[in-house]
């Protein structure tokens, strides 16, 4: 049993005060362990875009387009004052035409670029030297709050243009001067 003075010495007002403080503390410490420790942590970044069939030979994307599955891609990040490769990675297209490329480092001082490699179909396999990569930001420091980085679709061209490309790109109004 605790004595009548023991209990009023523990209910004073100083230690009260002493203990308010206290769990303020803890609970201050804690929170800035957290905020240390998302900051630490480095956040993954994957890099997403389309691989397509450019039917008409157009060098855009158009309404007669096919996105291609099994395309590969390939992620470089080069130095930006030698141009020496300091980071590959690979990414394959999925049904509907989208890859994924996944990063765990940041390449902040890089210029970082995703390049056609080679296309599953062998009636659309041609590349444009023009237009075979996509350049994309590889850092968590650009204040975008997502960790998806989206590139500009590649296209590899049609051997033979279809039918209705012509028709299609006169839609476009290409090669008309107002």
């Amino acid at each position: 049993m605790i004595s009548s003075i023991a209990k009023s010495s523990l209910l004073s007002p100083h230690n009260i005060i002493t203990m308010a403080n206290l769990h303020a503390i803890a609970t201050l410490c804690f929170l800035a362990t957290l905020v240390a420790l998302a900051l630490a942590a480095p956040k993954k970044i994957i890099i997403e875009g389309r691989v397509y069939c450019d039917t008409c030979r157009a060098g855009f994307e158009t309404s007669a387009t096919e996105y291609i599955e099994g395309a590969k891609v390939k992620l470089e990040c080069r130095n930006y004052t030698t141009g020496e490769i300091v980071h590959t990675g690979e990414g394959v297209s999925n049904n509907d035409g989208v890859y994924q490329i996944t990063v765990h480092d940041d390449y902040q001082e890089e210029t970082c670029a995703v390049r056609l490699v080679s296309s599953a179909r062998e009636d659309c396999a041609e590349i444009n030297d023009e237009r075979n990569s996509a350049p994309v930001i590889v850092t968590n420091n650009v204040g975008i709050a997502s960790n998806v980085r989206y590139t500009n679709s590649l296209g590899f061209l049609k051997d033979k243009p279809l039918p209705s490309c012509g028709q299609l790109l006169m839609q476009y109004a290409l090669g008309v001067d107002d």
